[in-house]
């Protein structure tokens, strides 16, 4: 079973000479309703460098299923785009590429791989030409960011496929962020939107697989819950903003609390209201950050509502660079012990999982964020040793 945790081991097959990696890993299943890997390995990717990951008891997390939550959930892996874009020294494309490699190893199905931003307002993702080449080619689905025309000519001159769209519910976000106003910025997406929906051999396909006719697009809406210039956001104010979205052709939006002040009690009145405006849960997924601690107890409402994508970033890496209250993603190995534990297929190996985003965390030189990821390696990564 897909979902089942291992057993207390040592994973992580010695990497190559050269850092990369030795055989590759099981692949994981398809996320809820999308598309998967079926058991196909990511291949050339190995372990993680031979870190080792302890667990000290057998069989942990118990299984305890709770009734009223969905069976599989979908992880939308964010930390090679959104985890390392704030990072001040820049990270080796090729690292980045095997970091994608080794997440899709341990099972993920969906890896937000990189930004077609301009260079010059993340420098970090200044290689997306480079880098998506090199992973192109992997069995899984591989979003990248596109924030106007230009960025989803970039895209798809590359053969992406699946793209993202990044709007605010508020007006000094969107300013911050943006340069415009919410309203400027939705006109503006909706260009891109109609452009990305328009199969690129000319044809009349019907919109819908990500590989093949028009794009699928997704809608991220930051700023659902709090801002930090303009406080408690109205649900009034987001639910215009993501039927915005939703009208001119987003297949899916995720729901961002970017700088995680939200309550399990906002998120349920949020998804709630979003239904009654006509957007099925089916079509929305979360983003929630742990700035305050609630990022697992907000997942979990949220997967009580009936949402089955949740994004995460490998080791709780990230948070955005325009808005400088905002802490760390959600943790992907953080979600993944909570869901195992409640009987959730993600299909991702935890352990695989883990080994990866302590290997990263030695090229960044410092430990992990992640409480899953410090606990089941031992201690924390020592930022003098070098990645191997």
């Amino acid at each position: 079973m897909s979902g089942d945790v291992p057993s207390t081991r040592t994973t992580g097959e010695p990497a190559g000479a050269d850092g990369t990696g030795g055989a590759g890993g099981a692949g994981g299943a398809g996320g809820a309703g999308g598309t998967g890997t079926g058991g196909t390995g990511a291949g050339g990717t190995g372990g993680a460098g031979g870190v080792d990951v302890r667990r000290g008891t057998a069989g942990l997390p118990m299984t305890v299923a709770a009734p009223g939550l969905p069976a599989r959930v979908r992880i939308h892996e964010v930390g090679a785009r959104d985890g390392l874009q704030n990072e001040s020294a820049t990270v080796p494309t090729e690292v980045k590429a095997e970091f994608i490699r080794r997440l899709a190893a341990a099972g993920l199905t969906t890896i937000e791989a990189t930004s077609f931003v301009h260079p010059k307002w993340v420098p970090q993702l200044a290689d997306a030409e480079r880098l998506f080449p090199l992973v192109h080619d992997l069995p899984v689905d591989l979003p990248v960011l596109v924030p106007n025309l230009r960025g989803l000519d970039r895209a798809r001159a590359l053969g992406a496929r699946r793209l993202a769209v990044f709007a605010s519910a508020t007006e000094s976000f969107a300013r911050a962020n943006l340069n415009r106003s919410v309203d400027e910025s939705l006109e503006m997406f909706a260009t891109v939107v109609a452009r990305a929906k328009e199969p690129q051999d000319g044809s009349s396909a019907p919109v819908g697989a990500p590989r093949e006719g028009a794009a699928h697009v997704r809608g991220y809406l930051s700023m659902c819950f709090g801002d930090p210039w303009e406080g408690p956001v109205p649900v009034a104010q987001v639910v215009r903003v993501c039927r915005a979205l939703f009208d001119m052709g987003c297949d899916e939006l995720s729901l961002g609390d970017t700088i995680g002040v939200a309550t399990p009690g906002q998120v349920r009145a949020l998804l709630t209201a979003l239904n009654e405006a006509g957007i099925p849960t089916g079509a929305l997924g979360v983003h929630f950050h742990d700035t305050y601690g609630q990022a697992l107890a907000n997942t979990l409402a949220a997967l009580q509502h009936g949402v089955t994508t949740v994004d995460a970033s490998a080791g709780g890496l990230g948070g955005c660079p325009f808005a400088k209250s905002a802490t760390g993603n959600l943790a992907t190995e953080d979600l993944v012990w909570m869901l195992h534990g409640l009987g959730i297929e993600t299909g991702v190996d935890l352990d695989r999982l883990t080994a990866t985003s302590a290997w990263m965390a030695r090229h960044l030189g410092r430990p992990s964020p992640s409480r899953t990821v410090r606990a089941l390696t031992g201690a924390p990564t020592d930022p003098s040793t070098r990645a191997s």
